[in-house]
Order: structure tokens, then sequence, then C-alpha cells
């Protein structure tokens, strides 16, 4: 400890016999017990007997022993006197006094602060009560106050210390205790010189005083002039003061001595210097002699044993006593606790690094050149941590970084923390801060410390799925350390797990990049590390990724998968060892090189082995053998489906599933307690033993009935039972843990288009499609599915293209991933032409086309006809579209030889009567207007009246027989077509296309009397508010050829404005106005401005219209918009060539 002022006793300039006489005649008083403890402690420069005194001590039979001079006593038994003391004499002033400043020799700072207050408050009530001023006692008192304040908090309490010594000053100038204590405030504050000016101040007052005198000495040292402090603390050694027969001496002694070392110790650095045993170490281990409890002595020859004489043994024994002994050792603290770090003793650690925390001596008072050290919280970080305590690690990280901005370690404990804890926002600013501070602060830190920054970095952005940065950081770190597993492993896991993500996104083709990588990271770690469980789950599970884009199994690096699954091994591996439950062993891997099965059936067999070689990996591991299996059992069932999609044979199938269950029946055996392995159980049973299943999925449930998953499959069991009420009930319960889990929305779809209600199942199907993810196949079948029934009885819906984009974005994203599922191909060709695009529906179709022809040929049967008929039909009218009308003529006709053969299906096994009849209207349709486009009249018109035959005289047919006769252009057709209209007309009154055609004969043939009559009926559809924008057009233009037939362009103006007064808001009256005012400004713009408004989403108004409305304003910029919007429709480059032609 640092030196003190003069003790109280001193201070008070009490005389000694007249406290023996007190003690001899007061001995069961409780101010002579404190008299006595203070006069046997040590600290007294006079002892309880004189010298020679042969009579007894004080009875103290009482109190413990008997104090003589003769008789040892310890501190403890003085203390314990004291404090009995005291307790009987707590008014006492005195006796206050001389505990307190028992204290503060003991270093119980805080005891001390608490005595004297109490001292002070006593003196100042018998003050009062006497009238005298009690002054030497106050000022006892006060300076050991002052004295404690100065070590008790610091600096928190250095103001106040200062100033009560400052008091004293102005009444005693020359106090010399006063001094010493301003000088010891200096020296704790590190104001060294200040200190030194104080202190020598106080020893010209006693220049005897060998305790100021070294206290004096020590402050030059520590000022930097270690020479002149040494030898005057050598000459100090021979003060009375430091004299070692006496206690008091033996403690200064032994402070005197330690300093001296410390300056030898600073004076010359050398390691030889330092490990001469003459110098420091003599010195040291003779302050150790002269008072064996002297703390800093212990420190700094524990730090003699490690740094210089290579004796970690011994230098954990003097740190350990060193801390043992004061708390106030951080140096000692600090090497302990690093010793038994390195020895993995964490919970010693903690101890430790605690200790130093509760002292208060870690952190930075506010105002104190004493900086704070922040290991004893880093060090907490690091137990937390270990014990998985990671809220606590956080904030004794965030503790230590308060005290050294520029801990790099406290950065990344930090950053760790927050990962372990899922708060990686906050963690991925921890660790982007310790790789780039921002602020300009400079890390202490080696170049060899920096990757593992990075790669928690990189753990972060995976947790966060950045996987690009992930991978980035990942693969930063194995440029430098190649072969660092742990970094390797987690490349590939993330590669794996990016892949799944990117499956689930829709972004397939990344997703079998990144698989593709991931098996080559795995090349690389089977040379160095070929028995890693997660390395084999990794591979396997990049090479099931392919099932799931089917699309790109052309990338699948089968070659370089053999080779990973063929790679060494520590312990012996035999593929043959599970043939048994699968059938595929050795031969089945060496076929994986051949060309006798199919890619999917190679990534899937290889999948399946890399799972086998898990198991193989982990054979002491039981936990890791149940997951093993259990991952094996998936793979096993994914083969089972992909394979029975694509046509193999049954029982083969049979063993994939078998092989499935007997996997997860293994996995339960070792871990019966997991819910997930219960479940798959039930999955798999679903179909070979509903019982078994039920009782799997109520398992299940009993260990966890919160999983939405459980719930889910169960209702799919009861679904498939017929059970209609008990999967309603289940799938409720799947909603109702978690809302966002598509596939029980779609139970509950089925389950209400098995009710009948398909607007509820379009409903629910359209919500988990919004909800799932892109791996999922069955939410987008039902959706698109019922989608497609949905716009087919609706016609309004059906010439939407905003209700027909998702099913045809989920439509493309199925064929991706499942491009065996004719079906659905064929329904995303069905949507493909009701938005336009013919010619994808044209390459769909053909697809189709061959694949379904290939069944025909193989199976022969009605049902696989009526699928080459449908195809056939369909292709049909999409070549039709595109233009190719021989083409479609022929297909139309071979539709129509297939379906003639299917009138002898009496059961209506293939199609029912009604879907038949649709086909064969559509293939004839579809001939007659191929022909009638090739100019082949004749050969039409067969078709399209045996069409009329067969829908009773539908007045859409009739239009177009009437169109084709009337193209033929003989006199005699002309009047069959006329004939056929007005016929219809009668049956059909208020028919758009009727009434048009009509009226465009009648003025063709310049009838004016009809002309008048079907104005008259014309005129009332333009106030019908059903007909759609494009009917409104066509009447609009044939109202327009009447009227310049009937008046001239007066009344086309006329009918232009009628029409606009009709529909102001519809841009076909602003278009006409246009048209017969000449290309007026005023009404082009009004046109293009309405047109605008009638566009999706506010209206239906098609591209064509929309870009017409915009080539008729005569602004070039309106006209490139009009190119842009419909570059196949010729109004907006003729726009534009006028715009160009008339600059």
């Amino acid at each position: 400890m640092a030196s003190h002022a003069d003790s109280a006793h001193d201070l008070l300039d009490l005389d000694i016999s007249t406290l023996r006489q007190f003690v001899d005649l007061f001995p069961n008083e409780g101010l002579s017990k404190v008299i006595t403890g203070y006069l046997c402690s040590g600290i007294s420069k006079f002892p309880l007997t004189e010298e020679g005194d042969t009579r007894d001590g004080p009875d103290l039979s009482e109190g413990g022993v008997a104090l003589t001079q003769d008789v040892p006593v310890s501190q403890e038994d003085c203390l314990v006197l004291m404090a009995e003391g005291i307790s009987e004499a707590e008014k006492s002033p005195l006796a206050h006094c001389l505990l307190a400043d028992y204290y503060l020799s003991l270093e119980e700072y805080e005891s001390a602060v608490e005595s004297t207050r109490k001292g002070l408050k006593y003196a100042g009530i018998e003050s009062k009560k006497t009238d005298l001023s009690f002054q030497r006692t106050r000022d006892a008192l006060s300076s050991t106050l002052a004295t404690a304040l100065v070590y008790y908090q610091a600096p928190r309490n250095h103001l106040e210390a200062k100033n009560i010594f400052e008091s004293i000053l102005k009444r005693k100038p020359q106090f010399t205790s006063a001094l010493i204590g301003i000088g010891l405030v200096l020296e704790e504050e590190q104001e060294y010189e200040k200190a030194f000016q104080f202190l020598e101040q106080a020893l010209k007052q006693d220049p005897s005083n060998g305790r100021i005198g070294a206290e004096s000495a020590w402050c030059q040292a520590l000022a930097g002039d270690y020479k002149t402090g040494l030898e005057r603390l050598q000459d100090y050694l021979d003060y009375p003061q430091l004299d070692a027969s006496k206690q008091r001496g033996r403690e200064l002694r032994a402070q005197a001595l330690y300093r001296i070392g410390v300056c030898i110790w600073e004076l010359d650095p050398s390691k030889a210097a330092r490990k001469d045993r003459q110098g420091t170490y003599a010195r040291l281990l003779a302050a150790i002699k002269a008072n064996p409890n002297y703390a800093p002595a212990y420190t700094l020859l524990g730090i003699f044993y490690e740094d210089y004489n290579r004796d970690r043994k011994r230098a954990r024994q003097c740190f350990q006593k060193a801390f043992e002994l004061s708390p106030s050792e951080i140096v000692a603290a600090e090497r302990l606790a690093r010793l038994f770090a390195n020895q993995g003793e964490w919970d010693i650690v903690e101890v430790v690094s605690q200790r130093v925390v509760d002292s208060g001596k870690a952190r930075q008072m506010p105002g104190s050149k004493r900086k704070g050290v922040s290991w004893p919280f880093s060090a907490l970080g690091v137990v937390q941590m270990n014990k998985q305590e990671y809220q606590k690690s956080v904030v004794s990280f965030l503790s230590a970084l308060r005290i050294s901005p520029d801990d790099y370690y406290s950065y990344v404990g930090l950053g760790e923390s927050y990962h372990n804890s899922g708060r990686y926002n906050s963690a991925s600013r921890a660790f982007n801060y310790a790789e780039n501070p921002t602020d300009g602060v400079s890390f202490k830190r080696t170049d060899a410390d920096g990757w593992f920054t990075k790669y928690m970095l990189a753990n972060v952005n995976r947790e966060l799925s950045e996987f690009d940065e992930a991978l980035k950081g990942y693969e930063a770190v194995l440029a430098d350390r190649q072969k660092e597993f742990g970094v390797s492993i987690a490349l590939l896991q993330t590669l794996v797990e990016k892949g799944w993500h990117c499956i689930e996104t829709g972004f397939f083709g990344e997703a079998a990049d990144s698989a593709v990588r991931g098996i080559q990271v795995a090349a690389t770690i089977t040379e160095y590390k070929p028995d890693a469980f997660n390395l084999w789950k990794a591979v396997g599970d990049a090479c099931s990724l392919f099932s799931w884009v089917q699309e790109k199994l052309t990338v699948f690096p089968t070659t370089q998968v053999e080779q990973v699954l063929r790679s060494k091994s520590d312990t012996h591996i035999d593929f043959d060892a599970h043939k048994e439950i699968d059938g595929l062993g050795e031969d089945a891997l060496a076929s994986l090189s051949g060309d006798t099965d199919t890619v999917l059936a190679k990534a899937l067999k290889a999948a399946i082995f890399a799972h086998k070689r898990a198991i193989s990996s982990c054979a002491h591991d039981i936990h890791a053998q149940a997951v093993a299996w259990y991952n094996l059992g998936w793979t096993e069932y994914r083969a089972h489906v992909c394979l029975e999609q694509e046509g193999t044979d049954d029982s083969k199938l049979t063993t994939y599933l078998r092989a499935a269950m007997k996997c997860f029946k293994r996995a339960i055996e070792l871990e019966a307690g997991n819910s997930e392995f219960w479940n798959s159980l039930g999955v798999i049973t679903t179909t070979l033993s509903p019982k078994v299943a039920q009782h799997a999925f109520v398992r299940s449930l009993h260990l966890n009935e919160r999983s939405v998953h459980t719930w889910t499959n169960l209702g799919a069991l009861y679904l498939l039972q017929n059970d209609h009420e008990l999967a309603h009930t289940a799938f409720s319960r799947a909603q109702s843990q978690d809302p966002d889990y598509s596939l029980a929305w779609v139970g509950e779809g089925i389950i209400a288009l098995l009710t009948g209600d398909t607007n509820e199942a379009l409903s629910h199907f359209t919500h988990a499609f919004e909800l799932s993810e892109s791996s999922l196949l069955l939410t987008k079948r039902q959706y698109t599915v019922s989608a497609f029934d949905f716009l087919v009885s609706s016609p309004s819906s059906s010439s939407n293209i905003s209700s027909l984009i998702q099913p045809l974005f989920a439509l493309q994203q199925l064929s991706m991933q499942a491009p065996y599922d004719i079906p659905h191909k064929h329904l995303a060709a069905l949507f493909l032409e009701r938005v336009g695009n013919y010619d994808a529906a044209v390459t769909a179709l053909q697809a189709v086309n061959a694949t379904v022809e290939q069944e025909y040929e193989k199976l022969e049967s009605l049902v696989s006809l009526a699928r080459v008929a449908q195809a056939k039909t369909d292709l049909a009218r999409n070549l039709l579209a595109t233009g190719s009308n021989e083409t479609a003529a022929e297909e139309a006709e071979t539709a129509l030889d297939l379906l003639s053969e299917l009138d002898s299906d009496t059961k209506q096994s293939a199609l029912s009567a009604g879907q038949l009849s649709k086909v064969k209207l559509s293939a004839r349709l579809t001939a007659g207007l191929a022909h009638y486009f090739s100019g082949s009249f004749d050969a039409a018109i067969p078709y399209f009246r045996t069409s009329l035959e067969a829908t009773g005289s539908d007045p859409d047919i009739i239009c177009i027989l009437a169109e084709v006769l009337w193209a033929k252009g003989g006199a005699n057709e002309k009047q069959v077509a006329r004939d056929q209209l007005f016929t219809a007309i009668e049956k059909h009154e208020g028919h758009v296309g009727l009434l048009t055609l009509i009226g465009a004969m009648t003025v063709l043939d310049d009838d004016l009397e009809t002309m008048e009559a079907i104005k008259d009926d014309l005129d009332r559809l333009r106030t019908n508010k059903n007909i759609s924008d494009q009917q409104l057009a066509r009447v609009e233009k044939v109202i327009e050829a009447i009227s310049i037939s009937l008046g001239g362009e007066t009344q086309e103006l006329d009918e232009a404005r009628r029409s606009i007064i009709l529909a102001p808001w519809k841009h076909t009256g602003w278009a006409e106005l246009a048209d017969a005012a000449r290309g007026d400004v005023f009404a082009s713009t009004f046109a293009k401005e309405t047109a605008m408004r009638n566009a999706p989403p506010n209206g239906t108004l098609d591209a064509v219209g929309l870009a017409g409305a915009m080539a008729s304003t005569g602004g070039a910029g309106d006209a490139q918009r009009a190119i842009v919007l419909a570059p196949w429709c010729a109004s907006g480059w003729s726009g534009l060539v006028e715009c160009v032609q008339g600059a």
C-alpha cells in the first residue's frame, strides 16, 4: 500500500502513559478495548506495555486473548477486539479515530471513510455539549478521512480529499499530514512532479521522517528520474521508520525494497539485467521477507518468473498470492487469468475477472488520468459465451469497449455474441467495424487474426440470407488458409443453402449453378477431411437439389460426383453395407458412369450414396446417426416420387418407398423423442398403411403439438380417407399455428373443391400460391387449374390479361421444375394462347403433341387417343393464329379423324359427350378458317356448315360463314349470306356481329333503305353498357360508314359528336371525331388522353388500341410511344413516317 500520513496517535499527540493508565483502570470499557487493539496492532509507535514491564496485561477473558508485549497478536484478533470496543463506545470520537486509522493501514478504505465520518459527527456533538473545539481530534479525523478518500473510489473523491487537506493547511500551513495527503492525491492522479513538490515540502518540516522521504523519492522515480529515486530509496532504508524490528517498519521497508526493485527493473530493461538474481529479484525477495503480505512484490516476482525464468508454475503461484492479498493487483490478475484461460479453466477465469470488476479498479473514473482496463470485461464476455449466456456477454464486451474503444478482440467477441443470440444486424455492424473502422480508430492486431473476423462476418451474412456476400467472405479466408476445414465446410453449406433459397425464390438456374459449385468445393474437402458428417450431408443435398429443377439436369456433374463418392476414407467404406435397404450398392455406383439410367435417376442415386457415407462417418455419434438416417429416408422418398412421375416400374417404386420407411424407423429407434421423425414416418405410410400413418402423426403431435407440418399432413391423410370434417379440423389447426403456411390453405381449397364451392376453392388456392415458396409444386398445380376453370366459366375475366399473368408465371416455373408434367404444360399453352403469345404456345403444344403421341403408340388406349386429339386441336388453333394456315388445316383434319374414332366410345371413358362436341367444334372451325385464309373457300364452307348444324345455328358461326360466302364473291353466295344473316337476326336480336355484318353489307350494296333500318339498331347498341370496347369500336365504325353513305362528311361529324356525347370517357368517339375532322389536334389529343385512362389497370383497352390513339395525334413523341407499346402495329410506324416527312 502507499504510505499514508502520520498515525492518529501521532496527530493527537496523546500521552502514552495516560493511555496505558486508562487501560489499566478501565479494562472493560469499550474505549479501552479500542486503545488496546490499536496499540497492539503494530501501527502505533508505542506498544501496550513498556519494555521490562512484567505486569500482566488487562483481563480480556471476555474478549479473547491476553495482549502483552511477549505475546504476538494477529491483525484479525486486534480487529475483533476493536470492533467489540467500538460497539460499546460508539459515540467516542477517539475510538472512531483510532479504528479508522487501523482500517486505513489495512487498506479498508470504505470502512475507514465510514468510521471517520461518524467520528467527525460525534466530535461535533461533543463540541456543542462542552463548548470545546476538539480541533486536534477533528484534524486527526479529517486527515484520516482525506487520506482514505485518496484511495476510496479514486479519483471520484480526490476533490473532497484535496479540499479537506487545504482547509487544514489554511490553519496549519506546515501541517505535515496535509502536505503528504495532497501529495498522495496528486500521486494517485499520476501528477508525479507536483506530488514530488508537496512531499518535499512535507519532508522539509520533518527531514528525519523516512516514510515521507521514501514517498517523495518514489514520486521522483515515477516522474522519470529512476536513478535519483533509486539512490534516495536506498538511503532511506536505514531510517528508523523503516526498522524491520517493528511491524509498521516492516511494512514500510517492504514497500521501499519493492520500489527499489522497480527502479532497478526500469533502469536497465535488458534481458540479462532483469534475469540477474542479484538485482530486482533479490530486492523482491527481501520485500516479501520483510512483509509476506505485500502484494505488489509478488506481482513483479511473478513477471520475473514468467517472462525471464520460464517457470510458469512459480509465476502462477506468485500471481495468485498477489491477487489473494489485494484485488487491486490488476497486472497479476490479468496474467493469472491468461494462465488459467490457456489451461481451459474458465470458471477460475470468471472468478478472477469478476473480482477485479467488483473492486472498481477496472473502470476509469471521470477526471482521472489513470486508464481503465478492459480485459476483465472481455474475459467475462468469453466465459459467458462459453456458458451460452449471450445477453450477458454482450453487456460485458460493451463495457470493455467503453474502456478501450480500440480493443479489436472485444469487437470480435461482441459480434460473435450478437451472432449467437440471433441479433444478426448488430453482429454485422460489429464485424464490419472491426474490419474497417470508420472513425479513424487504429486496432492493435496482427494480420493473422483478421481471418476469423471475415469468417464470422460471412456467417452473419449467411444467416441474413446475403449469400453472395457470405461466399465472398469465405473465399477470401480460404485464399490465405486453404485447408481450414471449418471455413471450407461453411462455404459448402452456404452454397447448398443458397441453392435451396434460389429454388424457393424461383431462381432455378442460379440454384443449379450453386449446387455444381458446391460439389466442386466438396471435392477439395475430401482431399484432407473425407469423413466429415456435414460434408456428406451437404453433398447429398446438392445432388437432391437437381430433382427440384429438373430442366437443369443437363449441368449435373455426374463424373465429378462419382469421384467425390469414391474419395478415400480413413475408415473402410463399403457401399454394399446398406444394400438390403434399397438394393443400391457398388454395382449401382458403377452405373453412374454408364448410360443405363436417366440423369435424374443418377442424381438421386448419388444423393442416396452420399447420405449412406454420412451414416458411415458418424458411427460413434448416436444423435448424428439418427439425423443421417432421417436425411437418407427423405432422399429415398424423393427418389420414389420423382421416379414414379417418370414412369419407373412399380416394383422399383415400392423398393424406394419401403426403403424410406426403414430409414425413418431406424431414426426413431435411435431418437424416439424427435417429433420430425414421427411426422416423416407418417408421410411415408400414408398410402401404405393409413392406421400406422395416423399413429405416427398423433405421436408427433404429442411431442410437438405446434407443428404446422404435422397438422397439415394429418389433414391430408384424413382427406385421402374421405373424412372431410376431420381434414377441415386438422387444416384449421395448422392455419391457427401458422397462417402463412401455404399447404394448409391448399388443403382447405381441395375440401372446398370436393364440396362444389369452386369460388371458395379458387380463393384458397390463390392465397396459398401467394404465400408459397417457388419450390412447392402442389400450390402451382391447384392454383393454375382452378384459375383456368374460373376463366373458362367467366368470359369477362378471360379477356382481362392481368388475371392471366400470375397463373402463366406459375406454369412457367412448374415447367422448369417438372418438365415431365405434360398436362400442366398443355395448360400453360392454353394460357399463352389467351395472352396472345401464339409462337410460345405452338412450341409448347408441339412438345406436348410429341409426348402424347409416344404415349399413344405405347398404350393405344382411348384416353391417350383423346389426349392426342386435344393436343392437335389446340396446336392447329395456335398455328392458325400465327398464319401457318396449311399446317393448321392439316393438324385440325388429323384431329377430326382421331375424334371420329372416339364416337364408338359408348361409355365415354375418354371424353364426355359435351367435351367431345367442343373439341370437334374447335377442330372444324380451325380447319374452316385455315382453308378460308388460304383462299380455299369451297373447302372451308363444309366445315362451317357442319359446325352450324352441330351448334344449332350459333350466331357467331353464322357470321363466320357469311363472311366466307361473301368473300367467295358470287351473287348466289352473297344472297345466301344475306339470307343467313337476316334469318339469324330475327332469332338473335341485338347481336353485335350480325348487325355490324348486315350494316357493312348494306354499305357495300348501297342499300339506303336497309341502311336506315340497321342504323337505328346500331344506335341502340351504342347505349348498351354490356358491350365491350372492341364491339363498340366495330359498331362506331359501321355507323360512320353508313353516315357517310347517307349524309356525307357532315353526317359523319354529327355521328362522331353523338358518340362522344353518349360516352365522353371512351376514346372511340374522340378517335372518330379526329378521323372525321381530318386529324383535328384537339380531338386527337382527347382521344389519346381518354385512351390512356382506359388502359389497365383503370380499364381494359389493349396495347393496339392505345397505340392507335397515340399515333393519331401527329406528334413524333406520341408516334414513338405507339411503336414502343405495339411494335407489331402499323399505325405507330405510319404516324412516325408522317412526322418525319412533315419535318
